[in-house]
């Protein structure tokens, strides 16, 4: 059965496109006394292109973990999942793009680390008034001076945080994640048009090779994008914590979607046995991700080393409200309302209490960044909300768009039997 994308869903995703465009023309009008080049704009760019992003690769790491894991349950669910990363993945991409190129071209300064200012030795004044200072690590250049603003520590990183090796990384990230997207969603239609076992062979082999790189990938970008804007800051428990938040948050988008899919009669079966496993999904990560930010935030308490304490302190003084509020929403809730048995298998508390979570890791994330490029000086102002709601829109339409490309559910997997009678 295909999917239809129906004439209400399509509407409502353009329209929370449309309140994107304003929230985007609302932020680059912004008028926040303490924004100098629109950084706050740039940044909530980033916040909701990683945002959305991390969704879309959570998926594909969950995807390939069921064909490496040899999983059966989850194969009615197979579509969903590709629905969820295969546009999304390319999509959201080219949003991160967007902001990596306008940082490279000093357009906003999320990656202070890029200005020559921070890690150069030497200066050579201006000596035309209105032109910039020009700046060089050959003592012997004309004019040149010491510079006095040289970050030491950002110079001796240089190694690992310039821009010829970095954006080197970022390509190849994102590069892997799309062709790979783009494989496992082709194999899987070609698997409906073949009998026989020879693909899922091949994407069970492929899958490996992806979760391996995977494992050091999802570290190093997080590394890359996210805590390269604090550069003096550094946590070994960082990629794991940012892994986490992704995993869970698709965990809840594809129970999300599941739910919606089987009450239009698009899953016939899909039983409740399958939205018991996600919900489980659901809860377990959750706990995963609570107890990688606690262990880390009790490191660092017990250690109390200036440079590594500062995180938080920053955090605590100028984000304390919404930073209280995103622990409480993203471990209460989950441990209160999905730890029952009966709760993981009712619609109603999977959809409420997931789409609470999810605005949950939505300021988690919006955490990881603000403070490193505002400091203490962020507004939360009306337009960063429909920011949030346009990307929403654009990722649900993406979703629902690659939903109508196939059948909702795969006709020659190995072990679709065994799905459809899936009990616990």
């Amino acid at each position: 059965m295909n999917f239809v994308f129906s004439k209400r869903a399509k509407i409502t995703t353009l329209v929370l496109m449309a309140l994107g465009v304003i929230g985007i023309i609302g932020g680059l009008n912004s008028h926040n006394p303490h924004d100098h080049g629109g950084q706050e704009f740039w940044s909530n760019l980033l916040v909701c292109g990683f945002y959305f992003f991390a969704i879309a690769l959570g998926g594909l790491f969950f995807y390939a973990l069921q064909y490496a894991a040899e999983v059966g349950w989850s194969s009615q669910l197979k579509r969903v999942f590709e629905g969820i990363f295969h546009r999304n993945i390319p999509a959201f991409s080219l949003v991160l793009v967007i902001v990596f190129i306008a940082s490279t071209l000093h357009v906003n300064h999320i990656y202070h680390w890029m200005d020559p200012g921070t890690y150069s030795e030497f200066v050579i004044p201006a000596t035309v008034e209105g032109e910039h200072s020009t700046y060089t690590d050959n003592a012997e250049a004309t004019g040149a001076q010491v510079n006095l603003g040289i970050d030491k520590i950002i110079k001796n990183k240089r190694a690992y945080l310039n821009e010829g090796f970095w954006w080197a990384r970022t390509l190849v990230y994102l590069g892997v994640f799309i062709w790979f997207g783009n494989w496992f969603r082709k194999k899987s239609i070609e698997e409906d048009a073949l009998d026989g076992t020879t693909l899922h062979v091949k994407m069970f082999k492929r899958s490996a090779i992806f979760l391996a790189l995977f494992a050091v990938f999802s570290s190093t970008l997080s590394w890359d994008w996210l805590m390269s804007i604090d550069t003096h800051w550094f946590s070994t428990m960082y990629g794991w914590y940012v892994f986490s938040g992704m995993w869970v948050t698709f965990m809840i988008f594809a129970t999300i979607a599941t739910l919606y899919l089987r009450d239009k009669g698009f899953l016939p079966k899909v039983n409740d046995s399958h939205i018991h496993d996600l919900g489980k999904w659901m809860f377990g990560i959750s706990m995963l991700w609570s107890y990688l930010g606690l262990c880390q935030f009790l490191l660092i308490w017990y250690a109390d080393i200036g440079e590594e304490v500062i995180y938080y302190q920053q955090r605590f003084e100028n984000y304390g409200l919404p930073l209280i509020v995103m622990c409480i929403i993203n471990f209460v809730v989950p441990f209160l309302v999905l730890m029952a048995r009966d709760a993981k298998r009712n619609p109603v508390f999977l959809r409420l209490s997931g789409c609470l979570i999810l605005i949950g890791h939505y300021v988690d994330v919006y955490l990881l960044v603000m403070p490193g490029t505002m400091h203490g000086h962020s507004h939360y102002s009306w337009w960063q909300p429909l920011m949030f709601l346009g990307f929403l829109g654009l990722f649900v339409y993406l979703m629902l768009n690659s939903f109508t490309k196939a059948a909702m559910v795969p006709v020659n997997h190995p072990f679709i039997d065994e799905s459809e009678h899936h009990s616990i």
